[in-house]
């Protein structure tokens, strides 16, 4: 079973108007130990920073193409006290509520990454401390930061739900 390492970040430009994007770097080491590194993001036109980071997680999973097990690094408390601190089976639990009664924020983004942490055999989540000079951190932040800033953005359809 091969073992992959996700980094990710998000981020987002004026939160929640603004544009945003995420980086994603998938690291594993194949057969012949030479070690392979992927490069993932994009930018969206108006998004927040919470969907950026769970962009990021998402589309690293699912750019997996069979079961692995993953363990996935970010700077994201939301991402991984979420599975960390079992938020996500209470939300899953509660019908999507949180809280007094509130809705969860993200649901379709939350339910996607669900469905792509289920495709895996195990998959961890380690918080690290962001712009503290964890060279995969920094990477994906430039990534993340690059994507909001360049062209082509990307319609956030999921923003709708939130205005």
């Amino acid at each position: 079973m091969a073992e992959v390492t996700i980094y990710t970040d998000g981020a987002a430009r004026g939160n929640p108007d603004g544009p945003g994007g995420y980086g994603t770097v998938l690291t594993f080491t194949d057969s012949k130990g030479i070690r392979h590194e992927k490069e993932l993001s994009a930018g969206y036109k108006k998004t927040t920073n919470n969907r950026m980071e769970l962009m990021a997680v998402i589309v690293g999973l699912e750019a997996l193409s069979r079961p692995c097990d993953v363990e996935v690094v970010s700077d994201s408390k939301y991402v991984t006290d979420a599975f960390n601190q079992h938020w996500l089976d209470s939300w899953i639990a509660k019908g999507w509520k949180r809280g007094k009664n509130e809705t969860v924020k993200n649901v379709e983004l939350w339910k996607r990454l669900k469905a792509a942490v289920d495709k895996h055999k195990r998959v961890t989540f380690t918080w690290v401390k962001g712009h503290d000079g964890h060279i995969y951190n920094e990477k994906c932040d430039m990534l993340a930061t690059s994507a909001a800033d360049g062209a082509n953005l990307l319609d956030d359809d999921g923003i709708e739900m939130l205005t």
